[in-house]
């Protein structure tokens, strides 16, 4: 179920921009969303699902995990995830949190966690983004477009985060990744 849903994703233009840092391409999916219950994270080491709060995973494969479940819009999982990372005010942890409160409808939380990621890396492209993305969604297109102007002022031109937030511009909607 899980391939056919991605798959038919990568069969459109636009969720061939993925989320993340600085990827371009969407991420694979993985026996995290493949096999894993809810919540749950691949380990590779033990071959098996665990509970990201309880296993030995580093940080870098819980924000891969947290990143693939975004994409997948499973965001209760990409904040459980999160939870489990070890340095909380990262500003890659703050921008998840973001997004995946506000897909689940909590905007303005959403928004507070963005200003916590620009405050902790004003160069964060991707928080400008969903920023901008979440301005424009609610109406104030001169912010949104402040946020663009910020992204292309920091050299975001032609990246995933500029692109995102001006297709936003000229469509009114987010992306829903």
């Amino acid at each position: 179920m899980h391939r056919l849903i991605f798959a038919a994703a990568l069969a459109t233009p636009l969720p061939a921009l993925a989320v993340g840092g600085t990827e371009d391409a969407p991420p694979p999916p993985t026996e995290t969303t493949i096999r894993c219950e809810t919540g749950q994270v691949w380990d590779n080491e033990t071959k098996s699902c665990v509970s990201p709060r309880e296993s030995r995973l580093d940080d870098d494969t819980l924000y891969r995990a947290a990143r693939e479940f975004a994409y997948a819009g499973r965001y209760r999982d990409t904040l459980d995830v999160l939870d489990a990372m070890s340095d909380q005010m990262d500003d890659r942890v703050l921008t998840y949190r973001g997004f995946a409160h506000r897909k689940l409808g909590e905007t303005a939380r959403g928004m507070a966690y963005y200003q916590a990621a620009l405050t902790a890396n004003p160069d964060n492209l991707l928080a400008r983004s969903y920023l901008g993305q979440a301005y424009a969604e609610a109406g104030d297109m001169v912010l949104a477009r402040t946020e663009l102007s910020e992204i292309r002022a920091r050299g975001g031109r032609g990246t995933w985060a500029e692109t995102a937030l001006r297709l936003t511009l000229e469509t009114g909607r987010g992306t829903a990744y």
